[in-house]
């Protein structure tokens, strides 16, 4: 995937209304890899300061699929099949760091995994959740 193919693709993410939401922002994103970053909002924590499990998926999600989009040819999208979730750490601090990537690319499908830190005001990571999906290519009509 070109440049222009990679920011093609950061375009069509933060055009989402989640990620919007979320406020999701690019970190990295080259071919095979994304690493994006969420702010830990209030609004999304179940007790001050830690973020309640959807948005910790979410941001996985986001991670672990585009890092698989990345790798597909020009034109093609991609759509979340199944993942899986798996919390280690309480997701607290500043913000929450995921970076995702391509474990086997296919046609059809792409496994894709990605693991979650928590970021705290000093710019550490402690390991918060790891997520193991797979994205359905699907090829322009």
């Amino acid at each position: 995937m070109t440049t222009s193919h990679l920011q093609q693709l950061e375009r069509a993410v933060l055009a989402m209304p989640m990620a919007r939401t979320l406020g999701l922002r690019f970190v990295r994103l080259a071919r095979g890899e994304v690493e994006l970053e969420i702010p830990i909002a209030e609004a999304f924590t179940f007790r001050p300061g830690q973020l309640q499990a959807t948005p910790v998926f979410a941001v996985a999600d986001f991670a672990a699929v585009g890092a698989a989009g990345s790798v597909l040819p020009e034109g093609w999208i991609n759509a979340t099949v199944d993942a899986t979730l798996k919390l280690v750490a309480p997701a607290v601090g500043a913000a929450l760091r995921a970076r995702g990537r391509v474990v086997s690319a296919g046609k059809l499908l792409t496994v894709c995994a990605a693991d979650v830190f928590a970021v705290d005001a000093d710019g550490n990571e402690t390991l918060c959740a790891t997520l193991l999906g797979s994205a359905r290519n699907i090829k322009p009509a």
